[in-house]
Order: C-alpha cells, then sequence, then structure tokens
C-alpha cells in the first residue's frame, strides 16, 4: 500500500513560518545554496530560449531554400539540442549541489531531536507512543527534503519562468497574450489550491489512519509473548484491520476527489491552450504574426502549463511537509520538567554518603507515593529497602537517578543536593541493575559493554565471571556473537537480569542500585549470584530494592516501607526479634519457600 507520508490539517493556516525556523540549518554551505540558485537561473534562461530558437528554426525553413540557406536552420537545429543538453545538465548540477544541503540539514536537525528527546523527562516518554514519536521524526526530516526538491527547484523556477514569459508576450506580442496566461495561471493556481485543501482532509484521514495502526502494531509487537499469554491474535488483528478499514475509505474518498481536481485542472489547461493558439492563428492569418511565432507561442504555453499540472499534489505535500517540519521544532520545543540548576557541578566522589531527608512524592496528587521518608546510606554501607508491592520502593531509586525530583524535602551524595548536581554527573556515578531488564537487539557482546562502551574483551570476560554468565556463554554457538532478539527475547528471566548484573559491575559506579535484581533467578542462580553480587557490592555504596528477603540478609541497615512511610528499620537479626512487620514477610517467604522445597520433593 502506498501511503502519502505528509499530512496536513485543513483546518490549520500553512505553517510557513517553519522556513524562517530551517534556514539556519541550509546556510552551513552557502556557497554551494549561491552556485544551485545561479545554476537554477541559468537552466530556466536556457528553457526559455528553447522556444526562441524553435520559432526562428520555423521561420528558416518557410520557404525556398538553397544549399547556402540550408545551415541556417541545421545551425538553429544544433543551437536547440544544445540548448536542451545545457537545461538539463544545468538542472543535474544544482541538485547535485543542493543535495548536500538538504541532506546534511536532514541529519542535523534529526540528530538535535534524536538528543533533545533523550533530555526530556521520563513523564514525557510513558505519555507518548514510541511508534507515534518515530513517525514525527521520520515524517519531519523526510519533509525536509521534499519541501526543498519542490519548493526550490519547482515552485520558485515555475513563478520565474512565468513571470519571464508573460514579460516577453506583454513586450513582443501585445497585452491580449500576456492577459489570458496571467488570468488562467491565476485561475489555474487558485483551483488547485482550493481543490486540494478540500482533498487534504481525506489525505489527513489516510495518515492518521497509518499512525494508528503503525503505533498499534509496534506495540503489539513489543508485547508479542502478552499477545500470545491470553490468545489475543484474534483480537490484535480486529484493532488493526479496524484501523486499516478507515484508511481504506479515505483512500476511496481521496481517489474520486483527485479525478475532480484533474478534470478541471485539465479544463483550465484546454480552455488556456485553446485562447492563445486562437489569438495566435488570428495574428498570422491577418499577417501581423510569423508561423514561427504561433510556434512560439504554443511551446510557451505549454511549457508553462506542464510544471503546473502538479501543483495540486506539490502544494498539498509542501503544506504538509511544513507541517511535520513543525512537529519537528513542537518537539524541540519541549522543555524537559528536569533541568540542571544554573550554577550545577559535576559530582566527583569515589565514596559517596546518601541521604533522604524528609523526601514526600507522588506521582498523581490525589495519589501520594512517599510520605516524608527519611534515611541515610554511609559510605561504602548496603542499604536494603523492602515492603509490599506499590509500597514506594522502585521510586526511590527513580528519584535518586533524578527522574523525578521530589514534592518537597531533598535527595543529597555527599552533603550536596543532587538538584544542584549534573545530571549527567550524577547517573554515570550510579549502577543499576532493573527490575526490567530491556536489552538492544544486538550481540551479547554488544549488550554488556553497553556499561562501558570502551571497555576491554577482558574487563567484559571479568563482569560476566562475576555475574556468573560464564557457563552460560560458554554453550552459545556464537558465544558473546549471539543476536539476544528484540528486547532480549531469546534470553530467560534470569539470563537476562545475570546480563543486566554484569553490564551494571562493567560501568564500575561508585554507587550501586540493585532493583529486584534476582527476581527472576531460580533459587540454585539466585545463590550463585549472591556471592558475586556481595563482592561487587564491597567498596561501593548500595541501596537494594528487594522482594526477596533472604537476598538482603546481610545488609547493613533494612528498611521496611509501607504506604509511603518507614515502619521499621534495623538489621535483619533485629528486626526479626521485633516481630513486626519484617518478621511477618520473613515468615510468609519462608512458608512459600517450604512449600516449593515439598512439590521438589
Amino acid at each position: 500500500m502506498r501511503r502519502n507520508q505528509f499530512p496536513a490539517n485543513i483546518d490549520e493556516p500553512v505553517k510557513w513560518h517553519v522556513l524562517s525556523q530551517l534556514w539556519p540549518y541550509l546556510l552551513e554551505f552557502k556557497r554551494r545554496v549561491a552556485l544551485a540558485l545561479l545554476c537554477l537561473v541559468a537552466a530556466k534562461l536556457a528553457s526559455i530560449g528553447l522556444p526562441y530558437v524553435l520559432k526562428y528554426t520555423v521561420d528558416s525553413l518557410n520557404g525556398d531554400l538553397t544549399t547556402l540557406a540550408m545551415a541556417v536552420p541545421i545551425s538553429l537545429i544544433v543551437a536547440y539540442g544544445t540548448l536542451r543538453l545545457t537545461n538539463v545538465i544545468l538542472g543535474e548540477v544544482r541538485d547535485t549541489l543542493f543535495g548536500r544541503v538538504t541532506e546534511r540539514a536532514m541529519r542535523r536537525l534529526g540528530l538535535k531531536v534524536f538528543k533533545h528527546l533523550h533530555t526530556l523527562d521520563l513523564g514525557f516518554h510513558l505519555n507518548r507512543r514510541t511508534g507515534g514519536l518515530s513517525r514525527d521524526i521520520e515524517r519531519g526530516t523526510s519533509g525536509i527534503s521534499f519541501l526543498m526538491r519542490f519548493m526550490v527547484f519547482n515552485i520558485v523556477p515555475t513563478l520565474l519562468e512565468i513571470g519571464l514569459v508573460v514579460g516577453l508576450l506583454l513586450f513582443q506580442f501585445g497585452v491580449s497574450f500576456a492577459l489570458i496566461i496571467v488570468i488562467s495561471v491565476i485561475t489555474y493556481i487558485s483551483f488547485s489550491m482550493k481543490a486540494t485543501d478540500w482533498r487534504t482532509r481525506f489525505v489527513t484521514q489516510m495518515n492518521e489512519a497509518d499512525s494508528t495502526t503503525n503505533s498499534r502494531a509496534v506495540d503489539s509487537l513489543l508485547n508479542f509473548e502478552t499477545v500470545k499469554y491470553f490468545n489475543n491474535e484474534a483480537f490484535e488483528a480486529n484493532r488493526y484491520d479496524s484501523d486499516l478499514a478507515t484508511w481504506e475509505q479515505a483512500r476511496r474518498k481521496n481517489r474520486l476527489s483527485l479525478f475532480a481536481l484533474n478534470g478541471g485542472q485539465a479544463a483550465i489547461i484546454a480552455i488556456a491552450m485553446t485562447s492563445m493558439m486562437a489569438n495566435a492563428a488570428f495574428g498570422v492569418i491577418n499577417g501581423e504574426m510569423t508561423i514561427g511565432d504561433f510556434v512560439l507561442i504554443n511551446a510557451f504555453t505549454m511549457q508553462i502549463f506542464m510544471p503546473l499540472n502538479f501543483l495540486g499534489f506539490v502544494y498539498r505535500e509542501i503544506r504538509g511537509s511544513l507541517a511535520n517540519i513543525d512537529k519537528l521544532f513542537d518537539l524541540l520545543s519541549q522543555a524537559p520538567a528536569i533541568k540542571d540548576a544554573d550554577n550545577a557541578a559535576a559530582l566527583q566522589t569515589t565514596n559517596p554518603v546518601i541521604k533522604f531527608e524528609n523526601v514526600v512524592f507522588a506521582y498523581n496528587e490525589r495519589r501520594p507515593i512517599l510520605n516524608g521518608i527519611t534515611f541515610d546510606v554511609p559510605a561504602g554501607a548496603k542499604v536494603a529497602v523492602v515492603g509490599e508491592s506499590g509500597a514506594g520502593k522502585s521510586t526511590l531509586m527513580k528519584l535518586l537517578f533524578r527522574f523525578y525530583d521530589p514534592s518537597s524535602g531533598a535527595i543529597s551524595i555527599d552533603g550536596t543536593d543532587i538538584r544542584d548536581i549534573t545530571q549527567q554527573s550524577l547517573r554515570s556515578h550510579i549502577g543499576i541493575v532493573p527490575q526490567d531488564t530491556v536489552l538492544f537487539n544486538t550481540t551479547l557482546l554488544e549488550n554488556i559493554r553497553y556499561g562501558n562502551p570502551d571497555a576491554s574483551i577482558e574487563e567484559i570476560e571479568n563482569v560476566i565471571k562475576l555475574a556468573h554468565l560464564e557457563n552460560f556463554v560458554a554453550k552459545l554457538p556464537d558465544k558473546l556473537e549471539t543476536t539476544v532478539g528484540e528486547r532480549g527475547l531469546k534470553l530467560s528471566g534470569g539470563e537476562k537480569q545475570r546480563v543486566a548484573i554484569a553490564r551494571a559491575l562493567l560501568k564500575g559506579a561508585p554507587i550501586m542500585i540493585f532493583d529486584e535484581a534476582t527476581s527472576s533467578l531460580d533459587s540454585t542462580s539466585e545463590r550463585a549470584i549472591l556471592s558475586a553480587l556481595r563482592d561487587a557490592a564491597k567498596g561501593h555504596t548500595s541501596l537494594v530494592i528487594a522482594h526477596r528477603l533472604s537476598t538482603i540478609i546481610d545488609a547493613d541497615k533494612i528498611l521496611v516501607l509501607k504506604n509511603g512511610n518507614i515502619v521499621e528499620e534495623g538489621t535483619h537479626t533485629s528486626l526479626l526479634a521485633a516481630n513486626g512487620e519484617y518478621a511477618t514477610l520473613w515468615q510468609a517467604q519462608q512458608r512459600e519457600k517450604h512449600a516449593e522445597d515439598e512439590k521438589q520433593i
């Protein structure tokens, strides 16, 4: 299915202001732009010269031709071929010169948007569909190419040519010929723009359905396993087909409206051509014009209307391109909710102390998550946070990473509020093993190396041993060059978490966060990795968010979180002796473990 790439909203004005925003990106190659424009003007002058050469050729052939006289039409025919070749060559040179300008503008703007999106806060990305966002970027950058190619090399040259032709007709043949061209062109352009605006609603519907189906497909395929778990293949296909049906209906209306547009344009051209030919014919009959003049006027009229044939399409696409480029600039105008302070300093520490002081936070005002949390993680210590699901454990990690800022209170490292530290340096000092490990669709080696892109193969092999991955890697046919699949779907949950552990260890950050780091591991794998994690935590300030209490019995301090409050704090032994919330959780997990052991027996 071929779909229009550039949606435009009929109710919105044409976004011509985008041109001024785009201009700075085109000025990187000023000389190229100037040369391209010179080629454009030269090509149009050559184009204007072609009908004149044709006129003089016809006039020279219209009479008794001697052998000597034949030299004139032959020379004119050679000149005609030379001018046509020159016109084509100049056009190719112009495209080549300007092509690099356009491509560099697409690259610069695309990269700028990509980098800017990575500076935006987590809240922005959670509220946007990744598929729709990628389409916005794709359409915006493609729009630059289309806009430059058609506006600079189609619309502007055509208008230049019309102006020159009208002036020549007025000067050489009188007002009537120039007036017919002016009225015809104005009528043609007005009709094309009005009809195109009317048709655009159907194109917009097609593109909206296109974006929806693309986002739906990406979302469904990324959650392939979930679709399979619930046998919802037919449900997903029906939703996808519903969007395609909307596109199909809009496509049908678009096709019928195109017939009306093409028919109207053809009628205007036919009337203009007939009027010009009739006027020229009367001139020849009255002896005021030659046969060559008749041919000249016919050539000029055809030459003007041929590029205008695509005006409806070009106008719609330029309008859509401007709208899509504007969306790209809208993305750039999105301000991140989390910003570095003007005087933010780079964090420099090797043995950090972390403090949460009366931290209050809520994702939604009506649903508080943390209610005045206060605790500290001493340098080199291991502090664990436990509690029921939804108690706010993972929120602590997001606040420490500064994905969000507390509603009130403060989080500090070595006595400095993290809001006064640059985000780049803050996050470079924190290594994490997340609960939900997401891997890139590349090799196992590249996924581990992501923790430190400059790491040597020896360093990578070392963290593979620490994460107890060496046996798994050894069994793989392609070893570290094995592709893990999109989001790591080719690996089990335990294997993905061990990759995440290796990646975090490779980062070598002084602060380590383990967010349910062993939740996907079986008991055997868990015991094997726990010793490695204990070794890895040595010399680091560690914050462990745990569900399995057996993984944090060696913690220097354990915090029990409930309903956004710390209800207990102490060591494993002291909390068991207190016989409170922690002891209740421990006993419940021990009963579950005992039941599982009995099943295995």
